[in-house]
């Protein structure tokens, strides 16, 4: 861009199609609808809501979305074969802005060994799909299957034909995860560069995370000139799952500065949406993943917990209510520092005399060395025992440490008499 302002990343969820072949998923056609509605909210600029060819149950669930979701386009995913897009075209048409997505094998992996066709029989059959598909709708999108592994020369000859018969998109996939970042950020540009007829299509990537480069090679693609990426919430998706929605907007948002690039998803919108996918799908979301997974915006090191105490930039690069969330969480553990300790009880409306301090973080220290995280309930007992009002007589519960001592010497008990 000459003018200083960020160029547009146009967002294609694919959570509803590629997301759902994860093994062991299924949604219904109401929970498909939920989604499809959230995704709305959301911001994304198209929703690839099924396979209708499939099964009765997908296209009833992808005519659904067409008819209701407004304000963002909608597709489906067709084989190169008429039955396939005339599926596609009846459970989409009635969609404000229709889309027909047409795959086809690219690499000669697939082409050999999964089609059994020459290069020229699969160049001919692409061409037929895409021609007919323009005859019923205006947006068509051709996906050459396994490009990560194509040969070069022959994928910008598949670009070509498909752009001549009237593609408006063309998606480049690394369908196996195979590429390293620089080689897929490569063959895009060497795509968008040697094409002909390529400043007529936008193009678009669809990455698979099998090596963890998902985002990584997303990313490279962008930078290559891609302006459309395809990803799903939560990452899910085939095997290892796709390019995650959450990361790559996220990375658009937080490097801005950096990339010139933005996109119009709603990020505020990203914690409700990745819970909403993780309860319909029953999978949840590993705790370490990034932006969506419980220890996102969690503390448990003293100084961590101590520099986003006195300032979250020290340690945050991204504030979580930018992603939907009310705040960070520092998690009390034995790493855990005075800092924290003190924060939590203020939180907590928990107000100790100077001389009680120091009995009370001694006692948390034990308490913490016993445990994963040491709640509200715990600090609350640590704090009355400190004042002199938790001991046994007090409350009619014996203190903390004894609490713990007890519990652990039940499971010696236990262990002596199954194993002697």
């Amino acid at each position: 861009m000459t003018d200083g302002s960020p160029d547009r990343v146009f967002i294609f969820d694919t959570t509803l199609r590629d997301g759902e072949q994860s093994p062991g998923f299924h949604l219904d056609a109401n929970s498909k609808l939920r989604i499809a509605r959230q995704l709305e909210k959301l911001g994304v600029d198209v929703i690839e809501a099924g396979f209708p060819i499939s099964s009765p149950g997908d296209f009833e669930s992808c005519r659904r979305i067409a008819r209701e979701i407004r304000g963002t386009t909608v597709t489906a995913l067709a084989r190169a074969v008429r039955e396939d897009i005339d599926a596609v075209w009846g459970a989409i048409k009635d969609a404000e802005s229709p889309q027909i997505h047409i795959v086809l094998s690219v690499s000669d992996v697939h082409i050999e060994r999964k089609l059994g066709l020459s290069r020229q029989e699969v160049l001919k059959r692409g061409a037929e799909a895409v021609a007919y598909a323009r005859s019923l709708c205006d947006q068509v999108q051709y996906s050459p299957e396994d490009a990560g592994r194509a040969d070069v020369d022959y994928l910008i000859e598949t670009v070509e034909t498909m752009i001549a018969e009237g593609a408006t998109v063309i998606n480049i996939p690394d369908t196996t995860g195979y590429c390293l970042p620089h080689e897929f950020g490569g063959l895009v540009s060497r795509v968008i560069t040697e094409a002909r007829g390529a400043d007529k299509a936008m193009f678009s990537v669809h990455c698979h995370n099998d090596l963890g480069l998902a985002v990584a090679n997303t990313l490279a693609a962008i930078e290559a000139g891609a302006r459309r990426v395809e990803c799903t919430i939560n990452g899910i998706g085939e095997r290892a799952g796709n390019t995650s929605l959450e990361e790559i907007v996220m990375l658009l948002k937080v490097r801005q500065s950096k990339l010139g690039l933005e996109c119009g998803v709603d990020t505020t919108q990203i914690t409700r949406t990745s819970r909403l996918v993780s309860e319909l799908t029953g999978t949840p979301v590993q705790p370490n993943k990034a932006v969506v997974g419980a220890n996102a915006f969690a503390h448990a090191s003293g100084i961590h917990q101590d520099g986003v105490l006195k300032d979250r930039l020290n340690y945050e690069i991204m504030k979580p209510e930018d992603v939907g969330l009310s705040d960070s969480r520092i998690v009390l553990t034995a790493r855990s520092g005075r800092h924290a300790f003190r924060h939590r009880l203020d939180r907590l409306g928990i107000e100790l005399a100077d001389s009680k301090v120091d009995a009370a973080w001694q006692r948390f220290l034990q308490v913490a060395d016993t445990k994963k995280e040491v709640t509200d309930e715990d600090l609350r007992k640590i704090a009355a025992i400190a004042e002199g009002n938790g001991n046994s007589e007090g409350n009619g519960h014996p203190p903390v440490t004894d609490q713990l001592h007890d519990h652990n010497h039940v499971a010696d008990t236990l262990r002596h008499l199954i194993f002697g």
